[in-house]
């Protein structure tokens, strides 16, 4: 592609609306030195110099599109006690809408606290719950998905699952139905839950690692032929459009399937490029945020992968959870795709 063509693609994710339903939490930080080991135990002690309290999960998948300039509306369901107002304060502090936020008395808040000392994580405790949302609640949810997707005039649909039981089955069936009578494109970044409950969507993006505990098969990264057959029949299977399986270093490997047909037309698999790595933490959410917004302009999928595995490996050079620099892709594609 030319550089305009691709400078393009960027100012037009800018008019984009994108629908994002998952596990939203919140991803907590204390930031500080470490200069001695506890005299109490063998661990290092963090002089604490900052608190931080970042969007994450899902709501991490809200800050990357928004990054990149489309308008994200987050979908999902959270506890009705205090981190769940911090949550909504965070939400409302990054100028993102919670019209399709439901709060449940039955559920928490999931919560990540993280330890980083001398800019590297040293410590990570998770306060969650992982049942499935009541009925009722699931209902609530579908129908400000609903009410979303048709006041807003949505462009695409993300589900981005943590496995923390706000994506049911059902709701699944329910948005992918409604999404295929409005020709509304879905993206899928699953987890073992849910993990063969996505289908008739337009792509789905395991890592490999959620790849292999959703087929229960190993597979060697480096050998494309491993890959092919199982990611194939699942395709078939489950009526996916474009499957795209993210391998760390190993790059990207993605399929096409004919639409609504039976047979797989063409694999690719993307080296991934060099980097510094800092963190991998919200890789995942940067990748499908960036695919989603493609998918939503219609571009080939050869261009989708490159784009999206470029995303990945940036954020992959900072601490922590962060959205994508739309600025330091762009430079980036301009020079590499």
């Amino acid at each position: 592609m030319t550089s305009l063509e691709i400078t393009e693609i960027f100012e037009k994710f800018n008019s984009l609306k994108a629908l994002v339903i998952g596990d939203v939490m919140i991803d907590s930080y204390l930031w500080g030195e470490v200069e001695r080991i506890s005299p109490e135990a063998p661990v290092p002690i963090v002089n604490v110099n900052k608190r931080e309290n970042r969007l994450g999960g899902a709501a991490n998948v809200a800050l990357n599109l928004q990054a990149l300039g489309a308008t994200p509306f987050l979908c999902s369901v959270i506890g009705d006690e205090p981190k769940g107002e911090t949550l909504i304060q965070l939400m409302q502090s990054q100028g993102l809408s919670n019209e399709g936020i439901v709060k449940s008395p039955n559920r928490i808040t999931t919560t990540k606290f993280r330890v980083i000392g001398n800019n590297t994580q040293m410590l990570r405790v998770d306060e969650e719950m992982d049942t499935n949302v009541q009925d009722d609640e699931s209902e609530k949810l579908f129908l400000a998905i609903e009410n979303l997707i048709r006041k807003e005039k949505i462009n695409v649909i993300i589900f981005e699952d943590y496995d923390k039981g706000v994506i049911t089955s059902t709701l699944i069936d329910k948005v992918a139905g409604l999404a295929s009578k409005l020709l509304i494109p879905v993206a899928a970044d699953p987890k073992r839950r849910n993990f063969k409950s996505y289908k008739n969507i337009t792509l789905f993006k395991p890592n490999l690692k959620e790849l292999k505990e959703g087929l229960k098969l190993d597979f060697n990264p480096k050998d494309p032929s491993d890959l092919k057959n199982p990611v194939d029949e699942l395709q078939v299977k489950n009526n996916i459009d474009n499957i795209m399986v993210t391998l760390s270093e190993a790059g990207v490997y993605f399929s096409q399937k004919e639409k609504n047909k039976d047979t797989v037309v063409f694999r690719q698999t993307i080296p991934a490029h060099i980097r510094n790595i800092a963190d991998v933490s919200g890789a995942g959410d940067t990748v499908i945020s960036v695919a989603a917004l493609c998918l939503a302009l219609g571009l080939e999928m050869s261009l989708i992968a490159s784009l999206s595995n470029l995303a990945g490996g940036l954020v992959c050079e900072e601490v922590g959870v962060v959205p994508v620099d739309k600025e330091k892709l762009l430079k980036e594609a301009l020079t590499m795709i």
